[in-house]
């Protein structure tokens, strides 16, 4: 089987999507049309931005998003997954190149998605970091045994856990893993804490946007962050979705799962490899690719 799998934020570059602009009528009417919805250009701030620009959480979360739906519609015929994933935002991807989002729904949840994250930042200072060469199980412990809020936020791949919470979790976090022998303990240039419980407000905010938003029943099963499992019930991908933003992102159990379940080759819908490298650790043999026009 083939999988397709849509990278999260980080994997922004200026000039993402330029190409595709310039190169196919269906990419240039789906950016204008991106930037009506969105209120702003954000087809400048991708294509001749600069690095600050597309940092904003505002203008990343929709930029690749966006790089990634697109390329998926203009591969047409050539794309035809039989299971996806996406790696945090890129869940929205992923659920938009199977059917089950709209591209204007889909465009519409993202920028919420990016302004209630942004704002839950402003209210208390907070931070990420991965923490590279220790079992997940001993991660897991050790955030649970801090007095500060720290949780497991991203299984990115064997042996590479991302850890979210306050400043002084975090800290604490990194200094006694660092103890326990971890290779890394590095922190992460991010506005905030994804992923864990401090992202609460956001959390609602979503909740709301995302009950009046029609899911589709998705041409393919979609494999959620949340459950790391296969979903096809619109019902069922909706409450996960919801659960999302504080929920861990389970990407190295949803790799084994679509392995075990069948996927014979990955191909990276969007900017950047970050997914490949991560495939690759779970499981070296495997044929990945990025999409290509």
């Amino acid at each position: 089987m083939k999988a397709y799998v849509f990278p999260g934020q980080g994997a922004q570059f200026v000039g993402m999507g330029k190409d595709l602009y310039e190169n196919s009528a269906l990419a240039k009417e789906l950016f204008e049309k991106a930037n009506e919805i969105l209120g702003f250009r954000i087809t400048d701030l991708m294509f001749e931005g600069t690095d600050e620009d597309l940092k904003q959480t505002k203008v990343t979360q929709p930029a690749v998003f966006l790089h990634s739906v697109i390329l998926a519609k203009v591969l047409g015929d050539d794309f035809k997954p039989e299971m996806t994933a996406g790696h945090s935002l890129g869940e929205f991807s992923a659920l938009v190149a199977a059917g089950a989002l709209s591209f204007e729904d889909g465009l519409v949840l993202v920028s919420k998605r990016a302004m209630a994250m942004q704002k839950a930042c402003e209210v208390e200072p907070s931070t990420m970091a991965a923490i590279i060469g220790l079992d997940d199980e001993v991660v897991e412990k050790v955030c649970a045994e801090i007095d500060e809020i720290v949780v497991p936020a991203n299984y990115n791949t064997v042996g590479q856990l991302v850890i979210s919470g306050s400043i002084a979790g975090v800290d604490k976090a990194c200094e006694k893993l660092t103890e326990l022998g971890a290779k890394r303990a590095l922190k992460l240039p991010v506005g905030g804490a994804f992923h864990s419980p401090l992202m609460e407000p956001a959390r609602v905010e979503l909740e709301a946007a995302i009950n009046e938003t029609n899911v589709s029943e998705p041409v393919c099963p979609v494999y959620q962050n949340v459950s790391a499992k296969a979903e096809k019930d619109p019902a069922t991908i909706k409450e996960n979705l919801k659960k999302q933003l504080t929920a861990p992102v389970r990407w190295t159990q949803i790799v084994q799962n679509m392995i075990a379940e069948g996927a014979a080759s990955f191909t990276e819908v969007g900017p950047g490899k970050a997914l490949q490298g991560m495939i690759k650790k779970v499981d070296r043999q495997m044929p990945c690719e990025s999409a290509a026009v």
